[in-house]
């Protein structure tokens, strides 16, 4: 067990240690890593970064209190995100610390509602998602004593509302849907779960931390893009990262709500201590004011403008992507992806096995287990690597046909995400 230090480290020391604990780590900033880490415009980045730095010392939970200029860039953040996802003026929203944590405050805000209006007890209620909803859903259940009903897709890889719909009862807080889905890459039908949603009287979040801040300027740019966001009747709240494709620095996220009386139920105020209330917009209390800061200052020095370039860099290098896996023998779409979240493979070879050879090369793999298969979160850090990936992905399919053909035993691989 390595012991606290005695003495303190020269900076040099520290740096040459840090570079040694970082080889190992696998080569992200060449396209290696199938997801965690996002690259877009490089200008952006030194500003997102930059302005972390700037505001690396202050606590966003005295934002209130002591750093308006925190709140103030907080309180810019979420009306320009308002402002994208067709709200308006009477929706709220919060900026938090990740995806994760904005899912929590959604679920939070839906359980106390459903106990507001509908009496429900303590340790009763359930949420209605499709198979392919985030397992942070399963996180938030666990953690607030809810069930979670889980609905098998249709064959497009798509939420199937009327499933979903016949699974409702008195005791449903909340209707789930992803835009898009993290496994397979597509967008439930938002549309057709808003209406479920407002005849049941159930609250329906739509998860768009993937792809919330890359679909609307896809659209733009003509791409197919299904209706999502806050301007679909039914939607009660909706969560986005920026630190995905919003390409700022980490942590980032938003949660919006379709009224600022639904936002304050996601919150705490506690007056519980000798030191008087505690109130906080988010679940954890201490948080960086440079995550704020840094989201701040990319979406301001990229803009409208900004976005639907790399957008446009983004969804063409998809095109090139999806091209590329479809020229190898045997290789489909799990389901046709609308943004840069794809599942892939060859239902005729074992997947694992190709995955794991492709381990062997270098490559981080990243697969999906239902069907076995392959799967890939692009950014502008996978262009240069596509023609690598895809030369190499043909080659271990190969080997892998080659050695199950000759019965030699598969090595195998598993995914954590």
């Amino acid at each position: 067990m390595k012991s606290f230090p005695s003495s303190g480290l020269t900076r040099a020391q520290i740096d040459a240690s840090l570079d040694a604990l970082a080889g190992g780590d696998i080569n992200w900033r060449g396209g290696r890593a199938p997801l965690y880490v996002f690259g877009g415009d490089s200008e952006a980045y030194e500003v997102g970064r930059d302005a972390f730095f700037r505001f690396f010392s202050e606590n966003a939970l005295g934002a209130r209190r002591a750093f308006g200029s925190v709140r103030q860039m907080e309180q810019d953040i979420v009306e320009m995100g308002l402002s994208l996802f067709n709200g308006h003026e009477g929706m709220a929203g919060i900026v938090t610390s990740g995806g994760s944590e904005s899912i929590f405050l959604a679920v939070r805000a839906a359980r106390a509602e459903a106990r507001a209006k509908r009496g429900l007890a303590r340790g009763v209620g359930n949420m209605v998602m499709p198979d392919t909803a985030h397992p942070a859903f399963t996180k938030a259940a666990q953690s607030m004593d809810l069930d979670e009903r889980r609905i098998p897709v249709l064959a497009n890889g798509r939420a199937d509302a009327l499933a979903m719909a016949q699974a409702i009862d008195h005791d449903t807080v909340m209707l789930i849907g992803s835009a898009p889905c993290f496994p397979y890459g597509v967008i439930d039908p938002i549309d057709a779960l808003g209406q479920v949603a407002l005849e049941h009287q159930t609250w329906l979040h739509v998860d768009a931390c993937v792809g919330g801040y890359l679909a609307p300027f896809a659209r733009d740019l003509g791409y197919p893009m299904p209706h999502f966001d806050l301007g679909v009747p039914g939607v009660s709240s909706l969560s986005a990262d920026l630190h995905k494709y919003g390409f700022c620095p980490k942590p980032s996220s938003t949660v919006f709500f379709s009224t600022p009386e639904r936002a304050k139920l996601a919150g705490f105020d506690l007056d519980v201590w000798p030191s008087g209330r505690f109130v906080t917009s988010t679940l954890v209390g201490t948080r960086p004011a440079g995550g704020v800061a840094g989201a701040w200052a990319t979406i301001q020095f990229l803009g409208v403008e900004g976005y639907r370039k790399v957008a446009l860099q983004v969804m063409q290098m998809r095109d090139a992507y999806v091209a590329g896996i479809k020229a190898i023998p045997g290789y489909r779409m799990v389901a046709e992806p609308d943004l840069a979240v794809m599942a892939f493979g060859d239902p005729g070879i074992d997947m694992m096995r190709v995955a794991a050879l492709m381990g062997e090369r270098g490559w981080l793999p990243g697969t999906i287990s239902r069907p076995a298969g392959m799967h890939l979160m692009l950014s502008l850090l996978h262009e240069a690597a596509r023609e690598s990936y895809l030369s190499d992905l043909e080659v271990c399919s190969r080997l892998a046909h080659q050695e199950a053909t000759a019965g030699i035993v598969e090595k195998r691989v598993s995914a954590t995400y």
